[in-house]
């Protein structure tokens, strides 16, 4: 058994798709119109096309809205991303404006940092021990 598929709320699935494209590096998938204006929209990381995919899900049910605002308001990220080096990654993308909540902090044997993802989530990036 493996993960194939994980997801995200967003406010706005274009917003998204920008951001996690654009700014972290994702590859878009599959984006297929899901009603009037929704989408089933993925992304995958550019070095494993073939593995788990991240579904940027409308934030449609009122229970997933106070579930991710929760988090967010307890400073608790959503999902987490593993980077070669979270220093590195954290000063390329304050670089290009992204708001970090937690810069980087050594764990135990990993390092993480948290950030927002512009579309309502915590997103933390850790380094995991080689």
């Amino acid at each position: 058994m493996k993960i194939h598929l994980t997801s995200v709320f967003v406010d706005d699935q274009a917003k998204a798709l920008r951001f996690y494209t654009e700014i972290l590096g994702f590859v878009k998938k599959h984006d297929v119109p899901v009603g009037e204006k929704d989408r089933w929209l993925t992304v995958v990381s550019p070095d494993e096309p073939s593995g788990t995919e991240l579904l940027l899900e409308p934030l449609g049910h009122p229970a997933a809205r106070t579930y991710r605002d929760s988090l967010v308001k307890d400073g608790i990220p959503l999902a987490q991303f593993a980077v070669d080096d979270v220093t590195a990654e954290y000063e390329r993308l304050r670089g290009l404006g992204v708001r970090f909540t937690q810069e980087p902090a050594e764990m135990g044997p990993v390092t993480t940092a948290v950030f927002e993802d512009t579309v309502g989530n915590l997103i933390q990036i850790v380094t995991q021990p080689r």
